[in-house]
């Protein structure tokens, strides 16, 4: 057996003698990572990998914007070019501008269409010189992108894998979760209001337009990370409890009315 495994491997060795040099051998590959912006996210999940994908999934009105707001803003202000492809034509350019988005670096690529936004991507991806790609899908039922097939999410890895680029999904379900090197879950937890009324007036119930969605306490869950090449942690399905907590971190947004 172990000189057929021998002949073996010297016959796959040889058939890939020029294209893929030592085939057999574990090659170590350093990500760099970059800040998102949000410390609690930053010294959890060590920020966002360049040359692979990462996917951020939780319901509406879970903080996944405000991560990606907070993102694109952290690059944009380093004068990298960025591209945010829009599924559902929802990005709101003012609100993103408060945000401290610089709209010059950003390329805002609107879709009606689940298949116009792969298809942007595709064509982003190949093209290269984006430092950053952000994908939202996060309107799009998720019974439509449950339908994406899994080679999709590997092409995806496979063009950005070597790059300088982050490639950035939202969803409301982790669909690339097998291809991605970073999947976070966010959710909020609990919401703050601004009131018009006097400190002695409580009653919201008689007075329902007297309050403003100040901003949430967002609760991010690292459920999955690979910090090189050929090594990942699932965090979600550990069994020791501090492991867990090690894996979650709670930040808080502030609400950004655009006009």
């Amino acid at each position: 057996m172990p000189a057929n495994l021998a002949a073996l491997r010297a016959q796959v060795e040889l058939a890939l003698a020029g294209r893929v040099p030592a085939p057999f051998t574990i090659r170590e590959h350093q990500v760099e990572n970059v800040p998102t912006g949000i410390s609690e996210v930053d010294a959890l999940a060590g920020g966002l990998p360049r040359g692979a994908l990462t996917e951020i999934f939780g319901p509406p009105c879970s903080g996944r914007t405000s991560l990606l707001f907070s993102a694109l803003s952290v690059r944009t202000m380093n004068a990298e070019a960025c591209a945010l492809i829009d599924g559902c034509d929802a990005f709101d350019p003012h609100s993103a501008e408060a945000g401290g988005i610089d709209l010059k670096q950003l390329l805002w690529v609107r879709c009606r269409t689940m298949e116009q936004s792969f298809r942007a991507t595709d064509f982003l991806l190949q093209a290269g010189g984006f430092g950053f790609i952000a994908l939202d899908l996060s309107d799009i039922p998720r019974e439509l992108v449950h339908r994406v097939p899994l080679d999709t999410w590997f092409r995806f890895r496979r063009a950005v894998e070597g790059t300088p680029t982050i490639l950035l999904v939202l969803e409301q379900e982790p669909h690339a979760k097998t291809c991605a090197s970073l999947v976070l879950r966010v959710n909020a937890e609990r919401s703050r209001w601004k009131t018009t009324n006097p400190a002695d007036v409580a009653d919201f119930y008689r007075n329902p337009f007297s309050r403003l969605l100040d901003g949430s306490e967002v609760h991010v869950e690292m459920i999955r990370s690979r910090s090189h090449w050929g090594t990942k942690t699932d965090f979600q399905n550990g069994r020791d409890p501090r492991m867990r907590d090690s894996s979650m971190k709670i930040f808080e947004t502030k609400e950004i009315f655009g006009f």
